[in-house]
């Protein structure tokens, strides 16, 4: 049986301010008091785990020891076929310490050569953390294609040369509930949703 969050503050384990705002619209109609870590001052871990929801516990439980609160926590990055999986957890740090997406992506897009393999995912680790150790974590997915050049200005990080399986718009072009109902996080908070919110 999973732990349910009843109400009250709810840290987000994040300094990334487009992932806070997009936990903080998916979670709008739930009695959750959304802080960012970085509103709270808490530092980053090392993000020291081999998957997603290694690091994405580890996150989370540093937050809610910190703070004191239920803590949650996303790792989340884009894995292409034709570069074995990679950026993978890494898909941040292949954008620097300036978090330069568009030099990430022409990273991407120059490691895949002229492959004809263009398929790719997104992944989302979503963990939720209480001070006391207990963890809950889901995770989701969604499949699509790398398009080149990228495209639209919406979303953040990879999202503008990520085209979803039967789309005709990149995640950088659609409008923000677009998005929500197809993304990676949408599938991992839909998980998450059932077992802890609801």
């Amino acid at each position: 049986m999973s732990r349910k969050f009843t109400a009250g503050p709810l840290v987000i384990a994040s300094h990334n301010a487009g992932k806070v705002r997009e936990i903080g619209e998916l979670l709008g109609r739930f009695d959750a008091q959304v802080v960012s870590a970085g509103t709270l001052g808490l530092d980053e871990p090392e993000e020291t785990g081999a998957t997603f929801a290694a690091n994405a516990e580890l996150k989370a439980l540093a937050a809610a020891k910190a703070a004191n609160l239920p803590a949650l926590a996303d790792d989340s990055g884009l894995a292409v076929n034709a570069l074995g999986g990679d950026p993978g957890i890494y898909s941040a740090r292949w954008a620097g310490p300036t978090k330069d997406f568009a030099a990430a992506m022409k990273l991407v897009h120059d490691k895949m050569g002229d492959t004809p393999d263009h398929g790719a995912r997104f992944v989302c680790a979503l963990a939720l953390a209480w001070p006391d150790g207990h963890v809950e974590t889901f995770e989701g997915v969604v499949e699509g294609d790398i398009v080149w050049p990228p495209r639209g200005a919406n979303g953040f990080g990879y999202d503008p040369f990520f085209l979803p399986t039967g789309g005709s718009l990149t995640f950088g072009e659609m409008e923000a509930a677009a998005k929500h109902a197809i993304s990676h996080r949408a599938d991992a908070f839909a998980k998450l949703v059932a077992a802890c919110f609801q």
